[in-house]
């Protein structure tokens, strides 16, 4: 397992980038999934303040110093966005999501100096790690990936 991956699955508060009324995206079910997991989550929307009974903070910056990481969940096109914006509240450790990755959001993060997991699905990562991502992680482990 890298470093960056590491750090990341060692914050037990991450903020959800990507979090939507859509329950077929990636960011409430990756929010939900941190959540029974033990993890303390706070979702981000820019126009939402609460979706299906969470919270929903309007950025990063309002979450600064109450969130140790940022999971992406966003489009491409975005995800450099949410990187600098990630760096400007202060945030070190950030996870793009496998999806929401672009060459432009890890070379803002490497410019940066930010911790960032890329290409990879925090669930298989984040403990415990169950269902199907447990059969993932195996064969990532057992096949060199992990």
């Amino acid at each position: 397992m890298n470093q960056a991956i590491e750090d990341f699955v060692r914050c037990k508060r991450i903020a959800v980038v990507g979090y939507s009324r859509n329950p077929q995206k990636f960011g409430p079910t990756a929010y939900k999934e941190l959540k029974e997991r033990g993890y303390e989550v706070f979702a981000v929307h820019p126009t939402e303040k609460e979706i299906n009974g969470e919270v929903c903070y309007p950025n990063l910056a309002a979450l600064s110093g109450k969130a140790d990481g940022v999971l992406v969940s966003v489009n491409p096109q975005q995800s450099a966005a949410v990187v600098q914006e990630a760096a400007a509240a202060g945030f070190h450790n950030i996870w793009l999501q496998a999806g929401a990755e672009s060459p432009e959001a890890i070379e803002a993060g490497q410019k940066l100096g930010l911790s960032m997991a890329t290409g990879k699905c925090i669930l298989m990562y984040a403990q415990p790690v169950r269902s199907f991502h447990a059969v993932h992680r195996l064969f990532a482990r057992v096949f060199g990936g992990l």
